[in-house]
């Protein structure tokens, strides 16, 4: 039995390569089926389907009143049953959408009941909601059934669908749209309706319509909640030229003044995917931090902004109502507080100032998923609508020129009334005899069996000729539109001008470029001493008459390093692989206490403990050595590293270990000792300023396992640390004569020093 199915080499199919074959086919179907709209009509087929069905149901929007909305799970079975055999939900979502005027620019959908906030709150169930079209949901399906698109079966085959809708205007910029599929994604920003309209309508009259000409007509998107862009002019046409690119936006806000010289902020439009609920939740995760994973206790950073945001907010409260969409009032902690820096501090650390993607992806009209350009977008959708048009009118032709034939054959019957009721009343067959008395066509001797007698008054001559003369100027009209392109341009121009007229409205969003919100934290600049003990505790005391000696630390620590310096400094880290790490002084603890690990405040890269610490101004000038014997100038503001990572700037060799920095002084000379004892003294001008780091000079000659064992630059004398006899400790200041003795040229091996075991260096001022 297992024989029979075995398969033969014929049927064997590689497992690789159906693999691929199947999974092509796969996000094929995703990014046409279902993510991405189509540039013709803007819609994702569930989108598409949804705005077909309910035409067919007969809920249109139309007249005064309109027609009935009816249940959304009605619609949503129609749906399902008839073109999209998939989940409710997703079409139901879809519904929503196009109902919400917070979603989308002009919503294709009028809904009644609840079908959520812009807060985040769903839609009732579809069985308590009501749904009917929109009126300017007209402009994409007034045309469906005048020969303008092409129908294809549904997924049974039992009804037909139409491949796109005859979209008057280019909604897919109108109404925006937002999708992942595999490997694709789209974030197509909503637009206004008047300025497309204009840009669409330029294209079409100039086809060499200049880039900042367009720019000049579709300035930047037009969201549906408003706000302002405050990216440049030039970043916006960046984006549009390439069909890709992200923009600065922010809230609107205005400030309300209150009695006894009080004041408040009022947020009135959120940027795009803004909530008011998700701009409260950020205020209260800045006022009332909560610890971070991993951590025992807050970090200095979310002391830092909870602090400044303290320091200038009291209070912040949700007023959004039925009468106001959006309305988030914030209380300054008193009337003294500067109207700036509250705004500031709000937009630096909320999502009141934030970033909205442009990616214009879509299907485009040869049917593949393209990234394009504004332009790109513009000029496929002018070839759409210009085929559109053309097919509606050989459709309205055809209708016109049939009309006009059928109603010759009753002038002429109207002309030889008697005859033809006598051949009627005779004939056995009245059909062809017509046909052969008077030349009909079977379409004239079918319509004129069916005429009614009424219709034969002496009136009926009179009408028919007047309907002939308005048919064939119709007639006259229609043939020019298709034999002249300049008349099929006018034609376009003027309904894109008439829809724009009936459905434009004025911006929403606010196009004016400012900079970025940068929240400063004020820090007062003073004295104070950096602590540092022997496990990596540091703290920052105030003043520089502190007693080391009367520093208290953890059991089984000790004292380190003292620093004094300005609480604006930054505190360096010095990593035992050359890496640099940097903590701002004025973010170390205070008081009495033992300090902070120095942990919570960068993040080490594994294997690599701290090595050594300074505190000091940006502008003080440091000498960076290696063991190696190589070493380079730089200032501490360049060695500064925004991130808590810190960054790579010394290079050491494998074996290697990063030396003690030395300050250096204008003036100074450098002094250079190796492990077997020589002493190397030169000039400061020597070496030279690396503000990106490397490897540096060569210091010292060594000589085989020999490394460098310190450097210091020194103006006033330099003291050698080292054993004399019996181990005892022993220290000597160089005389200048001692020095004279030492000095060289940089690189070179230098002179041993004489009388004691040499273990370090220390600068005499």
């Amino acid at each position: 039995m297992s024989d029979l199915f075995t398969p033969t080499p014929s049927d064997a199919v590689d497992l690789s390569r159906y693999a691929e074959r199947a999974y092509l086919e796969y996000a094929l179907s995703v990014v046409k089926g279902r993510a991405l709209p189509d540039v013709c009509d803007g819609q994702k087929p569930v989108q598409r389907r949804i705005l077909f069905s309910m035409e067919r149901m007969g809920l249109a929007f139309a007249g005064a009143s309109g027609a009935k909305p009816v249940k959304s799970a009605r619609v949503v079975g129609d749906v399902l049953g008839k073109f999209h055999p998939h989940g409710d939900t997703a079409a139901y979502d879809a519904l929503v959408r196009m109902a919400q005027d917070f979603a989308q620019r002009y919503p294709l959908i009028d809904g009644q009941g609840n079908f959520g906030s812009r807060d985040g709150d769903g839609a009732a169930a579809m069985r308590y909601t009501e749904a009917r079209l929109a009126p300017i949901a007209r402009l994409l399906l007034d045309e469906l059934d005048e020969g303008t698109v092409d129908f294809v079966p549904n997924y049974d085959g039992s009804h037909d669908e139409p491949r796109q809708l005859p979209a008057r205007l280019p909604f897919v910029l109108l109404n925006g749209a937002s999708g992942i599929a595999v490997g694709l994604a789209t974030e197509v920003p909503s637009h206004n309706l008047r300025e497309v309209a204009a840009a669409t309508v330029a294209l079409i009259r100039d086809e060499a319509l200049t880039d900042e000409a367009l720019a000049e007509l579709v300035p930047g998107p037009d969201y549906p909640g408003g706000g302002q862009i405050i990216s440049s002019a030039e970043e916006i046409r960046a984006a549009y030229a390439v069909g890709r690119g992200s923009l600065k936006v922010r809230a609107r806000w205005k400030i309300e003044d209150l009695a006894r010289g009080q004041w408040q902020l009022v947020v009135t439009e959120l940027p795009p995917g803004t909530s008011a609920q998700k701009v409260l939740e950020e205020v209260e995760e800045l006022s009332n931090p909560k610890l971070r994973a991993g951590k025992k206790s807050l970090t200095a950073e979310q002391l830092q902004l909870k602090a400044s945001l303290l320091g200038v907010l009291d209070a912040v409260r949700d007023e959004s109502s039925k009468d106001a969409p959006v309305r988030l009032v914030f209380e300054p902690k008193s009337r003294s507080v500067a109207q700036q820096d509250l705004v500031t501090t709000l937009l630096a650390h909320t999502s009141l100032e934030t970033s909205a993607p442009i990616n214009l992806t879509m299907v485009g009209a040869d049917g593949r998923p393209t990234q394009k350009s504004l332009r790109e977008v513009l000029v496929e959708w002018i070839g759409f609508r210009m085929a559109t048009v053309q097919r509606r009118t050989r459709h309205r032709l055809d209708k016109v020129l049939d009309r006009i034939h059928v109603l010759e054959g009753r002038q002429l019957v109207l002309l030889n009334i008697d005859e033809v009721i006598r051949i009627i009343r005779n004939a056995d067959e009245p059909k062809p005899a017509l046909i052969e008395r008077f030349r009909l066509s079977e379409r004239q001797a079918e319509d004129i069996l069916e005429i009614r007698l009424r219709q034969l008054a002496r009136l009926e001559a009179i009408r028919i000729e007047q309907e002939l003369a308005t048919l064939r100027a119709d007639r006259q009209r229609l043939q020019d539109i298709l034999d002249s392109p300049a008349t099929l341009r006018r034609t376009v121009v003027r309904e894109i001008e008439a829809d724009a007229k009936q459905f434009g409205d004025a911006r929403r969003t606010l196009i004016q470029a400012e900079k970025k919100a940068v929240a400063e934290l004020r820090i007062v600049d003073e004295p104070v001493t950096v602590v540092v003990s022997r496990k990596g505790w540091v703290r920052a005391l105030k003043g520089h008459e502190v007693d080391a000696a009367t520093l208290q630390f953890k059991a089984g620590d000790g004292l380190l390093s003292v620093f004094a310096c300005r609480s604006v400094d930054p505190l360096l880290v010095f990593g035992e692989n050359g890496r640099i790490y940097t903590a701002a002084v004025s973010a170390l603890p205070g008081g009495r206490g033992d300090g902070q690990p120095i942990t919570t405040l960068i993040d080490l890269e594994a294997g690599s403990p701290p090595a050594h610490y300074l505190a000091a101004a940006p502008a003080t000038t440091l000498l960076l050595t290696g063991s190696g014997g190589f070493g380079l100038l730089a200032e501490v503001g360049d060695l500064v590293a925004r991130q808590r990572g810190g960054k790579a700037f010394l290079t050491l060799e494998p074996g290697e270990a990063v030396l003690a920095p030395a300050r250096v002084a204008d003036g100074a000379q450098v002094a250079c000792l190796s492990s077997g004892g020589r002493l190397l003294v030169f000039g400061r001008d020597e070496l030279k300023r690396q503000a990106n780091g490397g490897r540096g000079l060569t210091l010292l000659d060594l000589e085989d396992g020999e490394r460098l064992l310190a450097a210091v630059a020194f103006t006033q004398g330099l003291t050698v640390l080292g054993t004399g006899r019996g181990g005892r400790a022993k220290e000597e200041t160089l005389r200048p004569a001692a020095l004279a003795a030492h000095q060289g040229r940089r690189a070179r091996k230098g002179r041993p020093v004489e009388g004691m075991k040499p273990t370090g260096l220390r600068a005499d001022g």
